[in-house]
């Protein structure tokens, strides 16, 4: 079992979290550890350096995996960029965690997905025969809701971050267990781009 760091938009997607740790279950039965905390309170006046190092060494300190779910206004939440990023960050005292993007059903414009791991494609998505590979405008077209850091580390050959429809992991602990293990094994051999700058404000 995991201790997962769960990152949306608070007023808009409550709910999603909520039924993502309905489905989890409780004691003995849960797939994974709840370890998320709200990071609204920390100041942007800060600098990139300390941003990262407080969110990774105090608010995901015990995490391994993130999961982020995505709504209609979720890349434009500065806290939410700066978990992903200090989600990515190796630290000395934390290590980089692994990433889960979850597109919840307000932002599934186009039913897609991305696979990043071995056996992700059998178990997840068996009914799919083919699959085809993008350039940046693809993914751009293909997920307009993704913010740019995603979207970086989808392209980024060494990182490892899948993508899936809310549709896949709503009750099915099966797959959403897979999808986290997943993440967990690959972690350390994850190496992100981190070269886009933290973002400042809400847009």
């Amino acid at each position: 079992m995991h201790n997962v760091f769960i990152s949306y938009h608070h007023a808009n997607d409550q709910a999603y979290k909520e039924a993502l740790l309905n489905m989890n279950g409780e004691d003995e039965e849960r797939i994974f550890i709840d370890g998320s905390v709200d990071t609204g309170d920390i100041s942007d006046d800060l600098s990139d350096e300390e941003i990262r190092e407080k969110i990774r060494d105090e608010y995901l300190r015990d995490t391994s995996v993130t999961i982020v779910l995505v709504g209609l206004e979720t890349k434009g939440r500065k806290h939410v960029d700066w978990e992903i990023y200090s989600s990515m960050f190796d630290g000395t005292v934390n290590k980089k965690s692994g990433i889960l993007v979850v597109i919840l059903p307000s932002a599934d414009l186009n039913p897609a997905c991305t696979v990043s791991h071995e056996n992700e494609k059998e178990k997840i998505y068996p009914e799919y025969k083919s699959w085809t590979s993008y350039d940046r405008a693809g993914y751009e077209n293909l997920y307009p809701f993704l913010s740019d850091r995603i979207i970086d580390n989808i392209m980024y050959e060494g990182a490892k971050v899948s993508v899936v429809p809310w549709s896949k992991v709503n009750n099915d602990r099966e797959k959403l267990q897979f999808l986290i293990d997943a993440a967990f094994n690959d972690r350390t051999n994850c190496e992100y781009d981190m070269s886009r700058e933290l973002m400042r404000q809400d847009s």
